[in-house]
């Protein structure tokens, strides 16, 4: 978010939380992210109210959930789960509705403040609907930036949204950069935990099995953003994503493989000064930064004991052992649909992975073949509206299908 777009946010809002408490919806409440988004909500009762929330399936969770924090609207993305979830909040007066149109009601119903926790490019059109209403979207669907960033950056600018990283390595740049103005930073410093491969050699990385790629070190995520831990794609998209969010050029943005998971972001000014963000690898830090922005909330999180922790190390992400990371580099420089094209692709391979049909090193095979005959058909065109970006996301879908027989072959 740039400099001057934030100083006009601040104020709005430190106007709308004097004047009492905060209302806020959740998109994808059922997830890793919104369950501890209610942590924070739920230790904080008085200074927030569910106005929605949003999953995708979980019908019986979400009613519980509904019930728990007294949202006054549920709606699930399949329009086959609206019985039960209807049936489970009746007598409740809470709403219930289903479907992609429900989920975007949900994001447009009269909230403050909305976190975008939607996984995949099924996030793209309910964030989008939040952002172009004036709310202050947190944002932790990365492929909504990675599938339409300039298109969603470009409305929410023109409907006055505030945009706030969730991801922790944004988060923590965001909160870097307010160390000096923004035309004085001279580049910025994703961390990469390295996932649980990082010491693997390409040998061990090319026999590994999805019970060992969902072991991840540090960090309690979902299985995709696990998985897209472990093959370096969700450094990638992260890429793309800090492109996006802070106006960067390609070559304005570094990263580097930081074990302890301690620093999550370093900003770089031109004098040389060098601004890092740390804290415990718990997502609750960056959703309590953004949930209670511009102020500061209590947070549950463990504090950092830097004597304990005693070493900090860095290395360069190496790409010949996570192609996935180069890839991405690849689509975001060649630009237009090309990062569309490469989410959707890495979707798809990543659930084939969870589904055992792919090996791990198939994932970035069938990303890097996607790219290649998607730009010889023509679909890496840069998306005009989210039914294009939408539509290129679905016609890239289809061709990793095609692909995917003989890849898997290979990489078995």
């Amino acid at each position: 978010m740039k400099a001057k777009t934030a100083a006009k946010a601040r104020v709005k809002v430190q106007d709308e939380v004097a004047g009492g408490e905060r209302s806020v919806t959740l998109l994808g409440a059922t997830g890793s992210i919104g369950a501890s988004t209610i942590d924070l909500i739920k230790r904080e009762r008085g200074r927030y109210r569910v106005e929605a929330v949003s999953a995708n399936n979980s019908a019986a969770a979400l009613a519980a959930l509904a019930r728990e924090v007294g949202a006054r609207f549920a709606a699930v993305g399949e329009q086959a789960a609206y019985r039960e979830l209807k049936d489970a909040l009746a007598g409740t007066g809470i709403e219930a509705g289903a479907g992609e149109d429900a989920v975007v009601e949900a994001a447009q119903r009269p909230a403050q403040w909305v976190i975008g926790a939607i996984t995949g490019a099924a996030g793209l059109r309910p964030t989008l609907a939040a952002a172009e209403r004036g709310a202050i979207v947190a944002l932790a669907n990365k492929e909504t930036l990675v599938c339409a960033g300039g298109l969603f950056m470009r409305r929410a600018a023109q409907a006055g949204a505030t945009v706030l990283p969730v991801d922790s390595e944004h988060n923590a740049l965001f909160q870097a950069m307010s160390a000096g103005r923004r035309k004085d930073v001279r580049r910025v410093i994703l961390t990469a935990s390295g996932g649980p491969f990082r010491t693997w050699t390409a040998a061990q990385i090319r026999a590994a099995t999805l019970e060992q790629a969902l072991k991840h070190p540090n960090w309690s995520m979902g299985q995709k953003v696990t998985i897209d831990s472990a093959t370096l794609m969700n450094k990638g998209l992260e890429v793309i994503e800090a492109y996006h969010l802070f106006a960067l050029k390609p070559d304005e943005i570094d990263v580097v493989v930081h074990a302890q998971s301690v620093i999550h972001g370093l900003v770089e000014f031109r004098d040389g000064s060098l601004i890092a963000q740390l804290g415990s690898p718990d997502m609750r830090i960056p959703i309590a930064h953004c949930l209670a922005w511009p102020e500061r909330i209590d947070g549950p999180a463990a504090r950092l004991d830097l004597a304990q922790i005693a070493t900090l190390s860095f290395e360069r992400p190496d790409l010949a052992r996570f192609p996935a990371l180069g890839l991405a580099r690849r689509a975001l420089e060649a630009g237009g649909g090309a990062p569309t094209v490469l989410n959707a692709a890495n979707e798809v391979a990543v659930g084939e992975f969870l589904s055992k049909k792919l090996g791990f090193i198939g994932i970035p095979a069938v990303v890097e073949a996607t790219l290649a005959a998607a730009e010889r058909r023509g679909l890496t065109r840069e998306p005009a509206s989210v039914d294009d970006a939408l539509a290129i996301d679905q016609e890239s879908r289809l061709l990793t299908r095609e692909l995917l027989p003989e890849i898997a072959a290979k990489a078995s």
